[in-house]
């Protein structure tokens, strides 16, 4: 199954932030809506992703000051983005290999969905599980 299949599927809405946003604000964001990361976007694009790691390591570096700073000063950027088209297995895969948990989902260059590894594992378990039944099947009725 591809990406695309999955986002359709997806009945969360995109929660985004700017460049020019507060690391306050954009914790806020992260803690309200009880989410890992946020696209940063600008102008249409991907400018990067902020996430708690993101947060954790700035707060960390320099203390409560860093809430006033812009996103765009310490979110991670360039963002690793995959293809609509590409089946979900490579996506878990790809977020294995690079370690990061989300990832913007892009269709000609244009962003038009928003993964985690969450998801990715639940379509996971899902084919397994539905395996495992028709295996059931097949040894109940053989």
């Amino acid at each position: 199954m591809s990406i695309r299949k999955i986002i359709q599927n997806s009945e969360h809405a995109i929660v985004s932030c700017s460049p020019q946003d507060s690391v306050h604000t954009a914790s806020k964001l992260l803690a309200e809506k009880r989410i890992g990361a946020l696209p940063v976007l600008e102008n249409g694009g991907i400018a990067g992703i902020f996430s708690e790691r993101d947060l954790l390591y700035c707060v960390a570096r320099e203390g409560a000051a860093v809430l006033d700073r812009a996103v765009g000063e310490v979110m991670t950027s360039p963002a690793i983005t995959i293809e609509a088209n590409i089946d979900a297995l490579k996506a878990l895969s790809l977020m294995t290999r690079r370690r990061i948990r989300h990832l913007p989902v892009v269709d000609g260059g244009a962003m038009v969905g928003f993964v985690s590894i969450g998801d990715l594992v639940k379509y996971r378990m899902e084919i397994i599980e539905a395996e495992a039944e028709q295996m059931r099947e097949y040894i109940t009725s053989a």
